[in-house]
C-alpha cells in the first residue's frame, strides 16, 4: 500500500514507523509499504501504486496480455496530457501523454499481486502501438496484431472502431486485412 492510503485509513505516520521498527510491515521503497511475508511487488503493481491515475500502455499491456515476446526494459505508463508526471526511482518507468479520447478508451482493471492495475485492452493497445510505432517499433504493433487476432484476445472489427475512433484507420487498415485474411 501507499502510504496516503495507510494515512487515509486512519494509521499516522509515526504508528508507520514503529510498525516497521518492529518488523510487522516492509517499506518496500519511500511511499511504498508491503506485509513481509508478501512476495516482491511486481512492476506493474509498482508502477500503479505510485502513478495512481496512470494506465499501463504499449510494450507492458502487449507483454501483460502475452500479445509479445518483447521483455519491456521499462514499464509503459500513459497519463493525461495535463497530468502530474511523478518522479519515479524504481520501477524504471516510460511515460506517454495521450488526449483525453484515448486516455480514456478501453481501460480495463486486472488484479496483479492483489493491486488493481489499470490496463488498456488488447484491442486498444495494439491501435496505440500503431499510433506510437515510432516510439515502439513497426515490427512489435505487428507482432501484437497478429498475436491479437491469432489468439482470440482481439476482433478485427474491435480493432477497427479503436483505430477510426482514434484517427489511424488508415494506416492500420492494410495491415489488420493481411492478417484477417491470413486468419
Amino acid at each position: 500500500m501507499r502510504s496516503k492510503e495507510l494515512a487515509d485509513a486512519g494509521i499516522h505516520y509515526q504508528t508507520l514507523s514503529r510498525l516497521v521498527e518492529a518488523g510487522k510491515i516492509t517499506k518496500v521503497r519511500r511511499g511504498l509499504y508491503q506485509l513481509p511475508e508478501s512476495p516482491e511487488p511486481d512492476d506493474l503493481a509498482e508502477a500503479a501504486l505510485q502513478v495512481p491515475g496512470g494506465v499501463i500502455c504499449l510494450v507492458s499491456a502487449l507483454q501483460f496480455h502475452e500479445l509479445t515476446l518483447q521483455m519491456p526494459h521499462k514499464t509503459w505508463v500513459a497519463i493525461g496530457e495535463s497530468a502530474h508526471q511523478p518522479k519515479i526511482t524504481y520501477p524504471p518507468v516510460t511515460f506517454v501523454r495521450f488526449g483525453d479520447q484515448a486516455f480514456s478508451l478501453g481501460i480495463e482493471t486486472h488484479d496483479v499481486g492483489g493491486v488493481d492495475v489499470r490496463i488498456f485492452s488488447p484491442a486498444k493497445t495494439v491501435v496505440d502501438c500503431f499510433r506510437y510505432r515510432k516510439q515502439v517499433g513497426l515490427d512489435v504493433a505487428l507482432e501484437g496484431l497478429r498475436k491479437a487476432i491469432e489468439n482470440g484476445k482481439a476482433k478485427p472489427g474491435e480493432i477497427g472502431d479503436f483505430a477510426r475512433k482514434l484517427r489511424i484507420w488508415t494506416v492500420i487498415r492494410p495491415y489488420l486485412e493481411a492478417v484477417a485474411a491470413d486468419g
